[in-house]
This record gives structure tokens, C-alpha cells and sequence, in this order.
């Protein structure tokens, strides 16, 4: 059975290729709110191309290059927070896989995005964002860049639909809310159908009540947070894009399903990794506490 500090661990993937920037504050900041340990992580992927004259030199310097940037990490991560307990680990094999071995002993994991092109994202070996948040067994940050706080009003977005997962992205998003003394928007986007006969109040109305019977009761353990409600009518990656825009975070369930990471994650989740302007957390519907 794990122990409650190893599935309390918050853990960060490190990329050797760039300096540690904002997932890595963003990482550090909310292990010290919850009072978890840090794991700084950094994956060696395997060499293209198989055996070379080459290879035990070029990975002799991707190991030495893992290393220098866990050390950076380590100093930055000090310089914020070091009251922080801190671990780091560097690991053979491709990032994604990695932090999705980690991730079951976690209680959440941490990535940075380069914003890559879809196809870069669903087949590319060093696509992390994308099948991390598709594959992680609790809830994935994906920080895009830093914080401009100046803007920020303290309120998280929630996505709601119904669905169980739906409905532990809300839970954590209460949980998460009241870490930051935030206030928390829970919002019901209904897709426009290309055709409808039906009384578009009345499908409102009904959606409206939905959500007020999921978000009844949410609260409960943190009366302190303020959880406001509405639901609207469009795109679920457009409207929740846009009420990204003066967010913390914004929350999102994953429900889907396929063949391969980006078809698991979601159209929805995929969207909003490209188009929210600050930090998605992806919660999947078995995560643990």
C-alpha cells in the first residue's frame, strides 16, 4: 500500500532543452499550498536510429545535460520555497512515458507546453503536454507561460456537462479554490446543435438545473468558496477559452476515449491545451485522493 507522502508528492517535468520557468514556479508554489514534497523529474529518451559508434558519448552527454538542468531546477525551487521538501530523479525513457509511470504515485503532475502542432503533439517523441494529460492516473497542470498577475482575478473556471468526470474536475476545482482563497465558476457549455426544434429556454432552464444539482453539495467541505454558476450556449473550447482569459486555472474532466493520446484526452481538453490563456488541469474521472 503507498504511503499518504509518496501519493502526496507533486511532481514536475524538467526539460533539458530550456531553462525552468513557469511550470516549475507553478509546481514549487502549489506543493508548498498543499504541503506536499516536490519531485523534479527528468526523462533521457532512448537514440534515434538505434545503435551508433556514437551512442554511449552522445547519451553520456544527455545524462550530463539532465543533470546540469536538475541542479538549475534545484536553485530555482530553493530561491522560491525552501521550505519545499525537494527530491529529483533522472530516468531512462521518452518524458511522456516517464511522468505516467510517476504519475500513479502522485497527486498531480506538472508540464510545461511548447504549443506543437497537432501532429507534432499525437506522434512526436518528445510530445509531453498532450498524452501526459491523455494517459496520467491524477490530475495533469499543463502551464503554458508565465503568470501575468497583474491581470489575474483570483477565480477558477470549471468546466461542467454531467458527466462523472465532469464531476471530479469539480470537486478538485473546489479543493484547488480553496487553496488560493479563490472564488470558483462552474460553467455548463451547451453545444449548438446544427438543428434544432426543440424550446432553446426550456433546454436552458433544464441545463441550468443540472448544474445547480452537481454543484449542490460541493461545497460543503470548503464553505469559504464562493462558486458562482452559468450556462452557455456555443463551442465548450471556445467558451471556456474565453472565461480563461481573467483565470487562475481552468478545470476540465476526461472522458474520452480511442486509439491513441489525443482521441483519449478529449476534443475538448486538446482545444483548450491550444487555446486557454492560462494553466489547464486535466482531472480524470478514477483520480485518487
Amino acid at each position: 500500500m503507498e504511503s499518504t507522502a509518496v501519493r502526496n508528492e507533486v511532481i514536475v517535468g524538467i526539460d533539458p532543452r530550456e531553462r525552468a520557468g513557469p511550470a516549475l514556479a507553478w509546481a514549487a508554489d502549489e506543493a508548498l499550498r498543499r504541503r506536499s514534497s516536490l519531485r523534479l523529474v527528468v526523462a533521457v529518451p532512448p537514440l534515434p536510429g538505434g545503435q551508433h559508434v556514437d551512442a554511449p558519448w552522445n547519451r553520456s552527454m544527455l545524462r550530463m545535460r539532465g543533470e546540469s538542468a536538475l541542479t538549475d531546477a534545484v536553485a530555482t525551487v530553493r530561491a522560491l520555497y525552501a521550505e519545499v521538501p525537494l527530491a529529483t530523479e533522472l530516468l531512462d525513457g521518452t518524458p511522456a512515458a516517464v511522468l505516467c509511470r510517476r504519475a500513479a504515485r502522485a497527486r498531480m503532475v506538472v508540464v510545461g507546453s511548447r504549443r506543437l502542432s497537432r501532429p507534432e503533439e499525437l506522434l512526436g517523441a518528445g510530445s509531453v503536454a498532450v498524452p501526459v494529460s491523455a494517459g496520467a492516473d491524477c490530475p495533469v497542470v499543463v502551464v503554458g507561460g508565465p503568470e501575468r498577475a497583474g491581470r489575474r482575478h483570483p477565480r477558477l473556471v470549471v468546466g461542467v456537462d454531467g458527466s462523472a468526470s465532469s464531476g471530479a474536475a469539480l470537486a478538485f476545482a473546489v479543493e484547488e479554490a480553496a487553496l488560493h482563497g479563490a472564488a470558483l465558476h462552474a460553467v455548463w457549455v451547451w453545444r449548438r446543435p446544427f438543428v434544432s426544434f426543440g424550446d432553446e429556454a426550456a433546454g436552458l432552464d433544464e441545463r441550468r438545473r443540472a448544474l445547480a444539482e452537481t454543484v449542490a453539495g460541493r461545497g460543503a467541505q470548503h464553505p469559504d468558496v464562493k462558486i458562482t454558476q452559468e450556462v452557455l450556449r456555443g463551442h465548450p473550447v471556445e467558451e471556456l477559452a474565453r472565461a480563461s482569459t481573467d483565470a487562475l486555472v481552468v478545470v476540465v474532466g476526461r472522458h474520452g476515449r480511442g486509439g491513441y493520446s489525443g482521441m483519449r484526452l478529449g476534443s475538448v481538453v486538446h482545444g483548450l491545451l491550444h487555446r486557454a490563456e492560462c494553466p489547464v488541469i486535466t482531472v480524470p474521472e478514477s483520480r485518487h485522493g
